[in-house]
């Protein structure tokens, strides 16, 4: 395979607003131009990869969730949380101010409902809230079901949209409940608190976000009282060690090496594509002018998973599977490489 460098990726977008949430979370209201408005479409529960100055790497690249909802909001907000050696977090907090621009890569990732019918439980903790009340705003106003959030906070000077959740909860005394777990006030989440929660709800959608031994507990939890893994949805960020601003690499050439075939379904559009067997999956449906789905470009954050249905491949680095998604079939577009003839994967 011969390459050629390409554009940089990302686009450079402007701060329209800044709003403190509370003594150590904002958010960055985003201007997005109209010319790109199609691109920066997005799904609730969905990310931006913003691109960050470093004085000793040139830049670093942070995934911050989407609280906005497409359905109610006319902008996007991105909200950042600083955490004590969080250099991007603590980078943004401190440096953007309205007006500024800033360099970030198209919404993204994969923890959002395939489809908004049904109950919804859902469980954050600190500012896991993030894209979770993306999901809560949008189904509440685009659907009929109801919603059910458990939200967990030290205190409660630091419950993140505190107010927004108390406006929502007397808009939609009917659909939406809310239940807050202070640290504070009646100690840490326990089992017992969730399955409280939750022992009603098997028939609903979940999605969980917070920290790693919360959102653990709460599987565990889930699990043992009746809920099907397959229903809950799971969402984990790890900081890039890479840059996924940096161009993709052009397939031009096999220059000998094997190529398989392959049928790629994406938003219901299958394409069939020569897949070399030293390219991932992502460099070939780019290069192909297929607008895949990614991010990190690592196999760290998920936004490339899809389905192998026929086929084998090599699949790289998977941290951001767990065994039940790999057992289920799961790969990462951006890590996998093929290993047989042809190959059918889905999106």
């Amino acid at each position: 395979m011969t390459s050629v460098a390409a554009d940089s990726l990302g686009h450079t977008v402007r701060v329209a607003e800044i709003i403190a949430e509370t003594a150590d979370a904002s958010s960055l209201v985003i201007e997005v131009p109209a010319e790109l408005a199609a691109r920066f479409a997005y799904r609730p529960g969905q990310f931006l990869t913003v691109r960050i100055p470093s004085d000793r790497t040139g830049s670093v690249a942070r995934c911050y969730s989407i609280a906005s909802s497409p359905s109610t909001d006319d902008r996007i907000k991105m909200t950042i949380k600083r955490t004590a050696d969080g250099y991007g977090s603590n980078w943004l907090c401190d440096n953007i101010t309205a007006g500024d621009d800033v360099h970030v890569l198209p919404p993204s990732g994969t923890f959002t409902p395939h489809s908004l019918d049904g109950d919804f439980r859902l469980f954050a903790a600190g500012s896991g809230i993030t894209p979770v009340m993306s999901i809560l705003k949008t189904v509440l106003a685009s659907a009929t079901g109801r919603v059910s959030l458990y939200y967990a906070n030290r205190d409660r000077d630091s419950i993140i949209f505190d107010a927004e959740l108390a406006d929502l909860s007397e808009k939609f005394s009917d659909r939406l409940t809310v239940e807050h777990r202070l640290e504070s006030e009646t100690g840490l989440p326990t089992p017992d608190s969730l399955t409280r929660f939750a022992d009603t709800g098997q028939d609903g959608t979940v999605f969980v976000c917070g920290p790693a031994p919360f959102m653990a507990m709460v599987k565990e939890t889930l699990t043992s009282i009746g809920y099907d893994r397959h229903h809950i949805h799971i969402e984990e960020f790890r900081s890039l060690d890479g840059d996924p601003f940096a161009p993709i690499t052009q397939v031009t050439a096999t220059d000998g090496a094997g190529s398989s075939t392959v049928d790629v379904t994406l938003d219901g559009d299958t394409h069939t594509l020569s897949w070399p067997a030293d390219a991932t999956l992502i460099d070939v449906m780019v290069n192909a002018g297929i607008d895949a789905p990614y991010s990190c470009r690592e196999g760290e954050c998920g936004s490339c998973a899809c389905t192998l249905v026929e086929g084998t491949v090599d699949p790289g680095v998977t941290d951001a599977l767990d065994p039940d998604d790999v057992a289920d079939g799961y790969i990462l577009g951006c890590q996998a490489k093929p290993t047989s003839p042809t190959l059918r994967i889905e999106f």
